[in-house]
C-alpha cells in the first residue's frame, strides 16, 4: 500500500483538498502499478517550512511503498505531484521536494 505523507506551508482553510487527494491518488496508482484502493494520501497545510531560505509556497512530500519503485517511478512521481501541487496550490514545482522509500528495497540490501 503506496502512502503519501504531503506537508506545505500553504494554509488550505477554504481550499477545496478533494481534487489534490483524487489527483494524488490516481496518479500514484498509476505511476506505481497498484490500484487507487490502496493509495493513502495525507494532506498537512501551514507546515513551517523554509525552502531555499524563504517562506514562499512550498512543499516537502514523502511516498513509502512496499515496491514498484525504481529511477523512472520516481522521475514520474515527481513530476505529476510536483505538476498537481502547483496546479492546484500554486506552488512551485521547484520548490518541491520528494523522498521516495521503498520498503522492499531495505530487505533486499540487508540479505546482501
Amino acid at each position: 500500500m503506496p502512502c503519501v505523507d504531503i506537508s506545505t506551508n500553504v494554509n488550505l482553510d477554504g481550499v477545496d483538498a478533494d481534487p489534490i487527494f483524487s489527483d494524488v491518488t490516481k496518479a500514484v496508482a498509476s505511476i506505481i502499478g497498484r490500484p487507487e484502493n490502496m493509495v493513502m494520501v495525507l494532506l498537512k497545510g501551514s507546515v513551517a517550512i523554509s525552502f531555499e531560505g524563504n517562506k514562499e509556497p512550498a512543499a516537502f512530500a514523502e511516498i513509502i511503498s512496499m515496491g514498484g519503485i525504481n529511477s523512472e517511478v520516481k522521475r514520474k512521481l515527481i513530476f505529476s505531484i510536483g505538476t498537481i501541487l502547483q496546479t492546484k496550490l500554486s506552488i512551485p514545482r521547484t520548490r518541491f521536494f520528494l523522498k521516495v522509500y521503498d520498503t522492499t528495497m531495505a530487505h533486499k540490501i540487508a540479505k546482501l
